[in-house]
């Protein structure tokens, strides 16, 4: 099932890169001209914005990397603003036909890692590279400070060929430079076919704890199997569905809204708030689909009722609420099961809650036909 899928996904990305190349001229290349030279090195750097950067759905930003709109300082809880500062789920594409790609970055906050998640998915940065065959990750930026330099791969075959550089999942960036050698042609990717992207709202789960890498989020899978941009609102320990951020999620142009909260969430918010925030984004886009996600099952769950009861109270809630939505007549709804998402043999967390990478394939393996459907792919 796994690899049918993988086929298939690699399919659907390479048809809308063939169909998004049949439209639109490929974008100049970027002038070395505008790039910077840095003592010790004999690279040339450029300016990760001038390409592009992909994944915010906003486009007023108090800072050029956030994921929140300015407006929304003072608006939605301080936690959840603060929060919006993390570059989760941004990345930047790109052509180029360097063989060696190196990046400078410096970081917002000097904590670089957490006592369960490490320092490559919470500050790092994430390189993939495409060929005919799909998206293969090629390296990955290992912090050490605030301010870093790396190597993120060398010795790549020659040719020119289209890059993914995701940023930090649980730190913020204050700039980020790709460094070339000199010669080397560095271009935007091609525009996507459908500029919509999927918009995930949720937790820590949704804004990538604790993938060891930040390419390894599944929304960032997901994108990638999918072909299509991704919009990451996780907010760690502050997904829980406020009107505040209904509001926000309603004024991105979605192809599709993906509802993940209620690992934050007890029964009675849920049902006090699910159903509001699919009737505000259902006013402001009659036909964007929606998909609500039951919470995940807890890996220590077969061995503590207290958990199953929990998760079992939540997810009866939330399904109350779909079906009270349903009955008013409201469409283009989609109902995700949580026992499918992680599997049942335990294997899959760090700590009973937040994904490995094992996790989060998972969890992109079970979200990607139910995106697929909704989205017609």
């Amino acid at each position: 099932m796994q690899t049918a899928w993988l086929l298939a996904g690699l399919c659907v990305a390479a048809g809308a890169l063939a169909k998004g190349a049949s439209a639109q001229q490929a974008p100049k290349p970027l002038d070395p001209a505008t790039a910077t030279t840095r003592e010790g090195s004999d690279l040339l750097w450029y300016d990760i914005r001038a390409l592009g950067i992909e994944g915010q759905g906003f486009a007023d930003l108090a800072h050029p990397y956030d994921r929140l709109p300015a407006k929304a300082e003072g608006v939605v809880r301080e936690p959840v603003w603060n929060l919006g500062h993390d570059s989760a789920g941004l990345c930047v594409r790109f052509v180029t036909d360097a063989t060696t790609v190196s990046a400078h970055w410096k970081l917002r906050s000097g904590a670089l890692a957490m006592d369960h998640m490490p320092a490559t998915g919470v500050s790092g940065l994430d390189l993939y590279g495409r060929d005919e065959t799909g998206w293969h990750w090629v390296g990955v930026g290992r912090p050490g400070a605030v301010e870093n330099d790396s190597t993120l791969v060398s010795g790549l075959d020659p040719g020119p060929r289209e890059f993914i550089l995701y940023l930090p999942l649980y730190n913020g960036v204050d700039e980020v430079l790709l460094g070339l050698p000199k010669g080397a042609s560095l271009s935007p990717a091609l525009p996507r076919a459908d500029p919509k992207p999927i918009v995930f709202y949720g937790t820590s789960i949704t804004q990538g704890g604790c993938a060891a890498r930040p390419g390894m989020a599944y929304p960032a899978i997901l994108g990638r199997w999918l072909g299509r941009a991704t919009v990451n609102l996780g907010f760690s320990g502050n997904g829980q569905m406020e009107p505040e951020v209904a509001e926000l999620l309603a004024e991105i142009d979605a192809a599709a809204c993906v509802i993940d909260c209620l690992p934050n969430m007890g029964p009675e918010l849920v049902t006090e708030r699910a159903a509001p925030l699919v009737r505000v984004l259902r006013k402001a886009h009659p036909d964007v689909p929606i998909v609500l996600v039951e919470n995940v099952t807890y890996q220590q769950s077969p061995l503590v009722e207290g958990l199953r009861d929990g998760v079992r109270a939540k997810n009866e809630a939330l399904r109350t609420a779909y079906d009270e939505i349903v009955a008013e007549g409201v469409t283009g709804l989609t109902y995700m099961p949580g026992a499918e998402l992680l599997g049942g043999d335990g294997e899959a967390t760090v700590d009973g809650t937040h994904p490995t990478d094992l996790g989060f394939l998972r969890m992109a393996e079970a979200l990607r036909p139910v995106l697929a459907e909704v989205l017609g792919a």
